[in-house]
């Protein structure tokens, strides 16, 4: 039998981890109880202007993975619950950008720590020093730019 690479290992987890149903268990538990306009649909447009800045709909639609429209509509939900604005981009009269409000980066880390709180229930079975390792592995992993245009082996040839 042959023994998976770290490669296989963490391909195989993250195939797991970003299963459409697993992100809207988690979504809908980060959202509980946040009002009616604030759910599983709307998690990745709070999450994904907070991480990226003001970003039109269609902007943000492909940083994101969503479809324009549907980021239009859930928009329109977070506008009317006050935790997203629309303002004219300044570089281009035709477009409208996206901005969280005060309100809507005060949801985002009430979601962020209650995120923090469920992983780190998780990781209380694990001995502290493998946690710390896994969250500094991870941390450093992302860093590097894992963009999958270029492998960083490919990079260090060049």
């Amino acid at each position: 039998m042959n023994t998976p690479t770290p490669g296989g290992e963490v391909a195989a987890a993250l195939g797991e981890l970003l299963v459409r149903s697993s992100r809207a268990r988690l979504h809908r538990a980060l959202t509980e109880g946040l009002g009616a306009d604030i759910d599983e649909a709307t998690y990745p447009v709070l999450s994904g202007l907070a991480r990226l800045g003001p970003r039109t709909a269609a902007a943000l639609a492909c940083d994101i993975g969503l479809d324009r429209s549907v980021i239009s509509r859930h928009a329109t939900r977070l506008e009317r619950a006050g935790l997203l604005s629309r303002s004219a981009d300044p570089s281009d009269a035709r477009a409208t950008l996206l901005t969280l409000t005060d309100a809507g980066n005060t949801t985002v880390e009430h979601m962020r720590t209650r995120l923090a709180d469920h992983l780190d229930r998780y990781f209380a079975d694990w001995p502290e020093p493998q946690a710390q390792a896994f969250a500094h592995a991870l941390r450093r992993f992302v860093d590097q730019g894992l963009s999958f245009e270029e492998s960083p082996a490919d990079g260090a040839r060049s």
